[in-house]
């Protein structure tokens, strides 16, 4: 949660005020700080009705506590190129997929749904609003998902998997693939940058293990899982074209035929 911003004051005399005689000119100083003062405060007040205040706070959550969820908004133009067609209809499941599926629909000809795996907290109106119009729900991703057989072209996973056991991720990630078309592409935490924090712990139910590339690697085999290496390519392609280094392992799975 975002602290209330503090509005600058300063101290005057008993002898008078900032407006204490109409002849007393204010120095520049005193101006820039009610100027500042002033901004700050409606910064705050807007940030209620979903302005620009919260859209600040929710990159700054996005990038800070679920760096792949970020990283999925910066990667849209590259997985655009690598997927074209199959980004016409797109699930993300993810911690902050408001955030993920506002930027998505901002994108022509793109639908997109979103699933929050946990409980979502301080949700904005621009949140709310999706969740009212279905395009974001709250579902607990170790069960099987609301949805058909390819019900979406292309599904976008992020800072989900990591908290899962491999018991979980048994059934989850199978799941996943069910619903899609074209495939999925999974963005998850390097092992060696990422460290989980206390209260992602106490939220989730147990600490994120960051897994290396060889481990996923293993893991889609032994759940039979087919890594989509055309589209891995032109991911790879995009990205050293437009000069996009991932912070997050990415992985393209094929779909289910």
């Amino acid at each position: 949660m975002s602290r209330r911003p503090g509005i600058p004051t300063r101290r005057f005399d008993s002898g008078g005020g900032l407006f204490s005689s109409s002849k007393s000119r204010s120095s520049p100083l005193t101006i820039g700080l009610v100027v500042v003062g002033g901004l700050f405060l409606f910064g705050y007040l807007y940030r209620g009705t979903g302005g620009f205040g919260s859209r600040l706070d929710s990159v700054s959550r996005v990038e800070g506590d679920y760096l792949c969820s970020g990283e999925v908004q910066q990667a849209i133009p590259i997985l655009q190129k690598a997927y074209g067609d199959s980004m016409h209809k797109v699930l993300h499941v993810g911690p902050d997929t408001c955030y993920v599926v506002s930027k998505l629909l901002r994108e022509e000809e793109t639908e997109a749904w979103g699933i929050e795996p946990y409980d979502i907290e301080d949700a904005d109106n621009n949140c709310k609003a999706l969740i009212r119009k279905g395009h974001v729900r709250v579902a607990d991703i170790k069960f099987p998902l609301p949805y058909r057989p390819k019900s979406f072209s292309l599904v976008i996973v992020s800072d989900a998997l990591d908290y899962l056991s491999p018991r979980y991720l048994n059934k989850t990630l199978p799941d996943l693939v069910r619903v899609s078309a074209d495939g999925v592409v999974i963005f998850t935490g390097f092992p060696s940058t990422q460290k989980a924090k206390v209260a992602d712990v106490s939220k989730f139910g147990r600490a994120a293990k960051m897994r290396s590339s060889s481990w996923w690697v293993r893991f889609f085999l032994q759940i039979n899982l087919e890594e989509n290496e055309a589209a891995s390519k032109k991911f790879e392609q995009a990205s050293t074209k437009s000069s996009y280094v991932p912070r997050c392992q990415v992985f393209h799975l094929k779909s289910l035929h």
